[in-house]
């Protein structure tokens, strides 16, 4: 039954994923807040007038990189859902390092985008910028990890 759900939820999961990539964020967002990632950070943010303008094209370039970190992360999660069944060492060595990587490449780009941001906006801006995205991320993140088992949690789970 749960091998069923996984598949199901990595399904809708990827399927929520891959069309977040062209939209706003992530359907979790929407589906927890009610509101899409950007009307959230217009809300906290609260960009003065003056600053606005240069603070949104940063904005709009963080998230098309960003996006291309969540499809890479789609990408190891359909590759984990494939492989769970079967998982050998080779294979979890190699989805681990990938998920490595993306959470590497993700915190790259924060530190990256910080400085443009602290270059336009100041730096108490560009710290509620960074604040407001782990806390995205961080939620996005408890959302999948409650939604796939652990390694060799089906198997703990069959009978006997």
């Amino acid at each position: 039954m749960k091998k069923v759900i996984l598949l199901l939820l990595v399904a809708f999961t990827t399927g929520a994923f891959a069309q977040s990539t062209s939209k706003e964020d992530l359907d979790v967002i929407q589906g927890l807040y009610g509101k899409s990632k950007k009307e959230l950070a217009v809300a906290y943010m609260a960009i003065p007038e003056a600053q606005s303008a240069a603070f949104w094209k940063i904005y709009d370039e963080f998230e098309a990189e960003r996006k291309a970190l969540g499809k890479a992360k789609v990408a190891v999660i359909e590759n984990y859902a494939a492989n769970y069944d079967n998982l050998t060492d080779a294979k979890a060595d190699e989805l681990a390092k990938a998920g490595l990587k993306n959470n590497m490449d993700y915190q790259k780009l924060l530190s990256k985008y910080y400085d443009k941001y602290k270059k336009a906006i100041g730096a108490i801006n560009a710290a509620k910028v960074i604040q407001f995205e782990n806390y995205m991320q961080t939620t996005v993140q408890s959302e999948i990890q409650n939604s796939i088992p652990f390694i060799g949690e089906m198997d703990a789970t069959k009978t006997k």
